[in-house]
């Protein structure tokens, strides 16, 4: 009993720590999606979206074939704007910013 009231308060210590960690990381991320030309195959998404995520200064990415879309979350003081645009490039897609409305 005692044993599973302290690994009950151990997860919730650790889910607190985490909460925090992630709360201090919140402002340091953008989102930007942009419309991709280029793709032949779901194996051409699923590529750039490994290849991004494997970039210095990006955090998340996330290609869809069918939606010809990639939206990344990134560290601005890590990556820009056109450097990632530059490396979608240089992988052979062309990137446009997503419109809205």
């Amino acid at each position: 009993m005692q044993r599973r009231r302290f690994v009950q308060m151990m997860t919730l210590a650790g889910a607190g720590t985490l909460a925090a960690i992630e709360a201090a990381h919140i402002g340091e991320t953008k989102t930007v999606s942009y419309r991709v030309k280029g793709f032949t195959c779901v194996t051409c998404a699923v590529g750039l979206e490994t290849m991004l995520r494997e970039q210095k200064g990006v955090k998340w990415a996330k290609a869809s074939y069918s939606g010809a879309l990639v939206v990344i979350k990134y560290d601005p003081s890590s990556v820009t704007e056109p450097e990632l645009r530059g490396f979608i490039a240089d992988l052979g897609f062309t990137a446009e910013p997503e419109r809205c409305g």
